[in-house]
């Protein structure tokens, strides 16, 4: 089974804010392969669409308390790749990094899932949400991207869309050589 997580905070004064790049990318992903409707998961506190062995999920906790949902999300669940797509201010507005088993990097919505469920096997996509001025993070995640941060951003969501599909179907080398780039 695959689970892909895409984080970000619940409630639309959070949409389109850099803290929410998570949920734009699963919402690209869900739309591109026809996944139905979220449903909302209340033991888990998750919004959840299930297809075939792949279930998406948007956690509907605030984004430093994920892994409380993520926990929830995979119990008794038969994992065979677990993906976290996420937003990561040192990487620049729009490029994407995906990595294995690596450490958070001070972002507390990956930091509350590896307190949770360890980093054995956690595949993340990083997307970048750094703008061009040095500002403190707080202040940077629930900011909305610019215009054109916005276009390079939506570049970002399809590209992880596509780098998503390349996982579940050529697996995770060929993905890691093909997108980190």
């Amino acid at each position: 089974m695959t689970i892909i997580i895409g984080l970000g905070n619940p409630g639309t004064k959070f949409n389109n804010t850099r803290h929410n790049v998570g949920f734009m990318a699963i919402d690209k992903f869900t739309e591109k392969n026809n996944f139905p409707d979220f449903k909302l998961d209340k033991k888990a506190n998750a919004l959840i669409s299930e297809q075939a062995d792949i279930i998406l999920v948007k956690p509907q906790t605030f984004m430093n308390e994920s892994g409380k949902a993520v926990k929830a999300t995979i119990k008794n669940k038969p994992i065979e790749i677990l993906v976290i797509i996420h937003d990561d201010i040192d990487l620049p507005v729009g490029k994407i990094k995906i990595v294995k088993e690596r450490g958070s990097a001070g972002h507390k919505g990956v930091e509350s899932i590896i307190k949770n469920i360890g980093n054995d096997g956690l595949i993340r996509i990083r997307i970048g949400i750094k703008g061009e001025k040095d500002i403190k993070a707080m202040k940077v995640v629930l900011k909305k991207f610019t215009p054109k941060e916005q276009t390079l951003m939506n570049e970002a969501v399809e590209k992880t869309s596509q780098a998503l599909d390349c996982l579940i179907k050529e697996g995770l080398e060929k993905t890691m050589n093909e997108y980190n780039k």
